[in-house]
């Protein structure tokens, strides 16, 4: 079953009232009985742990909703022209994620309630580049599922860029509970994707998020309501077997999905940075993703900070098997890029 996240206790930034989905969210969370202390900033939260990992934890499990004072959007290759920011964090434990870089020590899951300022951000760029289509990723430092019950912002940026010919939206999500946006008007402006891995790799790594089923049957869901749609497979982990996982991974999704529908996909192979293998050794230390420096080429990214990444011949490898993969189970499939 799809999993549902309640949060411990929110910290409610008072900003926020002034807005009416901060209000409408400080009803909803009221009626759930949810915990909820009211704050200045919340970028200024302090949590009481006796631990890295406990702080970490308690983090992802509790909720900030606030008012995003930087409209300024970050770039977001190769997936979008645009980060899109709607929410920051989520409540998953995946032991590899990429946020372990940006978001620190204590990744409080966020809500932003200005919603109107930043799709207005979002017009003046599309504006700026029309008659080019320009895009938008809703899912650069989030995965904004688990709060859309609660929020309902997924659902309007859907609205907003249906109306938007020159705009388009798209966002990424390891939990299936999207049924809410399955009946709204989205004209084909808005792709839905998932991220999807091996069992072994979900089951070891991914602690906290949907199976494997779960978002397949999803995915399955929002085909049917006309969405695009889109994967990820990533990280794609090289482990013992491997191959015959990850076959088994496009098996799957083959034997679920409507054959005559256009699929994205993207390849994204394990990477780290050092930043990152600090916090997991503190976060998750008997954590058995690999992680030696010397098994790795190392490569400097787009955001000013360098990364772990596997070498050229495996890099090879695995381009070589999911070429040939795709092709042969997955051809209505377009690979977008193998990164």
């Amino acid at each position: 079953m799809p999993r549902h996240f309640i949060p411990k206790k929110v910290f409610f930034e008072s900003e926020a009232l002034d807005y009416p989905l901060g209000r409408q969210l400080h009803r909803k969370l009221t009626d759930m009985g949810v915990p909820i202390e009211l704050i200045t900033s919340h970028n200024r939260i302090t949590i009481k742990a006796t631990s890295p990992k406990e702080k970490y934890i308690l983090a992802k499990s509790y909720l900030a909703v606030g008012v995003r004072r930087t409209l300024k959007f970050a770039g977001c290759k190769p997936s979008a022209h645009y980060q899109l920011p709607l929410v920051t964090s989520c409540p998953g434990l995946c032991e590899y994620c990429y946020l372990q870089t940006t978001l620190g020590p204590q990744p409080i899951n966020r809500v932003y309630v200005n919603l109107e300022e930043i799709l207005a951000t979002a017009k003046q760029h599309i504006e700026e580049r029309k008659p080019k289509i320009t895009k938008f990723e809703g899912s650069a430092t989030s995965d904004p599922v688990p709060v859309e019950y609660l929020s309902g912002s997924l659902a309007h940026t859907i609205s907003f860029f249906a109306q938007e010919p020159y705009g388009r939206f798209r966002f990424v999500t390891k939990f299936a509970d999207i049924d809410s946006l399955l009946t709204i008007e989205h004209n084909g402006h808005t792709e839905i994707r998932f991220s999807l891995n091996t069992d072994p790799v979900i089951n070891q790594y991914e602690k906290g998020t949907d199976s494997l089923e779960d978002r397949l049957q999803a995915a399955a869901k929002v085909a049917a309501a006309g969405y695009p749609i889109g994967f990820l497979i990533a990280p794609i982990i090289i482990y013992d077997k491997w191959q015959a996982d990850y076959h088994h991974l496009i098996i799957k999704m083959a034997q679920t999905l409507p054959q005559n529908i256009h699929l994205s996909i993207e390849l994204i192979t394990h990477r780290f940075t050092t930043r990152a293998k600090h916090n997991i050794a503190k976060v998750f230390p008997n954590s058995t993703l690999p992680l030696d420096e010397k098994e790795r080429k190392y490569k400097y990214g787009q955001f000013g900070y360098g990364k772990y990444i596997y070498p050229d011949e495996l890099m090879a490898q695995v381009n070589e098997f999911f070429t040939q993969e795709l092709a042969t189970y997955l051809p209505q499939a377009e690979v977008i890029y193998l990164v």
